[in-house]
C-alpha cells in the first residue's frame, strides 16, 4: 500500500508517525511523510523533519520525509492528489466532556476533501 503520513507539531503527530512506522513494518508499506506548515504548532517544521528522520531510521524504514508549505489542509490534500496514494494518515481529534469527538479545522477540511482513504489516529 502507498501511504501518505501529514505531520503537524504537535504530540499527536509523533504518536500517529509511530504508528504508521509500526504498520510499515509489519506490512511492508511504501511510506510518504509530509511535514506541514503549522506555525502555531509546539514543533517547527525543522524539528518535525529531524524527529521524524529519527524515528524511520531507528525503525530502519525508508522513506520520503517532504515539507509542504501553506495552508496546512489544502497543501496535504493537493499532495495528495499529485501522487498515487493508498491512503492518507492523520492524527486529530480529541474527546468532548460528553465523549463525543471534536475534529479541528485541518483534521476536518482533509476527511472531507481527501481524494483517497483518510485514517485518523486518535
Amino acid at each position: 500500500m502507498n501511504v501518505l503520513v501529514g505531520l503537524g507539531g504537535s504530540d499527536e503527530s509523533i504518536k500517529t508517525l509511530r504508528q504508521t512506522i509500526d504498520r510499515t513494518e509489519a506490512v511492508g508499506d511504501d511510506l510518504t511523510v509530509a511535514v506541514l506548515e503549522k506555525p502555531e504548532s509546539k514543533r517547527s517544521q525543522e524539528e518535525m523533519q529531524e524527529e521524524a528522520a529519527e524515528l524511520l531510521t531507528a525503525a530502519d524504514v525508508d522513506a520520503d520525509v517532504i515539507t509542504l508549505e501553506g495552508d496546512p489542509g489544502s497543501s496535504l490534500v493537493n499532495y495528495a492528489e499529485q501522487g498515487e496514494f493508498d491512503q492518507l494518515v492523520i492524527g486529530g481529534g480529541t474527546l468532548s466532556p460528553m465523549g463525543k469527538i471534536q475534529l479541528g479545522p485541518i483534521t476536518e477540511f482533509v476527511l472531507l476533501n481527501a481524494p483517497t482513504t483518510v485514517k485518523l489516529v486518535r
